[in-house]
């Protein structure tokens, strides 16, 4: 496989009355349109997650955006968006919300994307979550039976991260909870064309 640089990553800060965001810009790609699809995908993500948090019209208020990138090599971008508000109660509450984008393109991938059409994935993962759920004692809220099909993940290195919201799977205390995956566990119904294709190639 041919090399592929890397996007260069910047932190662009932006922020309103009691907000502190912290964002990804993507340049230097081999696509100025890519890169221009990348950012407002971000863009729009990081509006949303915003709205979701709710209000911050409580005194106390206050919310704070920022970003981690997992993978950025062999034509593909993997980042997770995370937003952290206290709008009042007990604690606060963060959001994680990740994308992975062709770097070339710009195109968005969903978790069924990843994988040959027609594959059993869900049951596939959901049988190694589980697997992992017991081996780390996890105690999730309610007996785990399996993932959602368009489930949170990220790729990192040659794994594929599955992950779960908070509360989602276990109590707010153990917070995120990550069941990383490497890819030549998943390489049968890998989508050679899609983000974990090209983790499977040794170079």
């Amino acid at each position: 496989m041919p090399f592929k640089s890397p996007v260069v990553i910047q932190t662009a800060r932006t922020g309103f009355p009691k907000a502190d965001l912290y964002l990804p810009f993507v340049s230097g790609g081999q696509s100025e349109a890519a890169d221009r699809k990348i950012n407002a995908t971000i863009h729009m993500t990081v509006q949303q997650i915003v709205q979701s948090q709710g209000s911050l019209d409580d005194p106390r208020a206050q919310m704070l955006g920022y970003f981690e990138q997992k993978t950025n090599q062999k034509d593909y971008l993997s980042l997770s968006l995370f937003n952290y508000a206290y709008t009042g109660g007990a604690h606060g509450l963060t959001l994680q919300q990740s994308l992975t984008f062709k770097q070339s393109t710009g195109q968005t991938y969903t978790l069924a994307q990843l994988f040959k059409p027609g594959a059993e994935y869900v049951k596939r993962l959901s049988d190694i979550v589980s697997a992992q759920i017991k081996a780390r004692a996890i105690e999730p809220l309610e007996p785990f039976k399996t993932i959602r099909p368009d489930q949170d993940y990220y790729v990192a290195d040659r794994s594929l991260v599955i992950y779960f919201q908070l509360y989602e799977l276990t109590a707010y205390v153990y917070g995120f909870n990550y069941f990383p995956i490497s890819v030549y566990e998943l390489q049968d119904i890998i989508n050679d064309d899609g983000p974990l294709g090209p983790m499977l190639v040794n170079d």
